[in-house]
């Protein structure tokens, strides 16, 4: 058997190992960052889900999550329909003309009739009525011309047979955002409900534009308000 010339394979160019990186400055030193105990400080990260938050801050979420996962009853749910933004405005443009006087204004002006030596006319101020109670006294003896109800009263029970009196009553109501911001127009924290009794001539116009406005919106609806539901998304 004839042998078999054998060949010597040429060996392979060496590549070399180190891969230069195009774009890298070669007098700029790369320095990681340690962030173990002593090292690096660590990069700023959204920890506000592992905050204790206070007590009222997670029963408002609570809260809130309950109302849109839980069915609720159209007797809370009419608390959520709040009246518009431009007819919230005019509403609270016309009450704010008839803030109760202060404390330090009825001193003063008990002051000055006393130096005047006058004394106080039979016809009673006219002001914003507040105060569960007395607005619940004005609704039922028909002097109330408007009814005004926050919609975030705490707890909801305090308000809610409020609109159903105003509707057997035949007296117009409306739900306002805040009852913090009624509270404003009587010096209070808060205010669950106001009403007004009247107003001055010049005003009448104003206030029966936003009681046939308010009757369409809330009295009228009484029959597709107490069948509308809430929650449960």
């Amino acid at each position: 058997m004839p042998k078999v010339k054998r060949v010597k394979k040429t060996p392979a160019v060496p590549v070399s190992s180190a891969k230069t990186k195009k774009g890298v400055n070669p007098l700029i030193e790369r320095k990681p960052k340690n962030f173990s105990i002593g090292g690096d400080i660590q990069p700023k990260r959204d920890l506000r889900r592992f905050v204790r938050w206070p007590k009222y801050v997670r029963l408002q979420r609570q809260r809130k999550t309950l109302f849109q996962r839980l069915k609720v009853p159209p007797s809370v749910n009419q608390f959520t329909m709040t009246l518009d933004k431009s007819t919230a405005t005019s509403l609270f443009k016309l009450l704010r003309k008839y803030k109760p006087e202060t404390a330090a204004e009825k001193k003063e002006r008990l002051r000055s009739m006393a130096e005047g030596e006058k004394t106080e006319s039979g016809k009673k101020p006219m002001y914003v009525k507040y105060g569960l109670n007395h607005v619940t006294s004005l609704i039922e003896k028909k002097k109330a011309q408007l009814v005004v109800i926050a919609h975030d009263v705490d707890p909801i029970e305090l308000v809610v047979w409020l609109p159903a009196l105003c509707r057997k009553m035949n007296v117009p109501y409306c739900i306002v955002k805040g009852k913090a911001r009624l509270g404003q127009l009587v010096h209070k924290k808060n205010a669950a409900a106001v009403c007004i009794t009247g107003v001055k001539p010049e005003d009448k116009n104003a206030l029966n534009n936003l009681v046939s406005t308010v009757k369409t919106n809330y009295n009228d609806r009484f029959d597709e308000i107490r069948k509308t539901w809430g929650g449960g998304n």
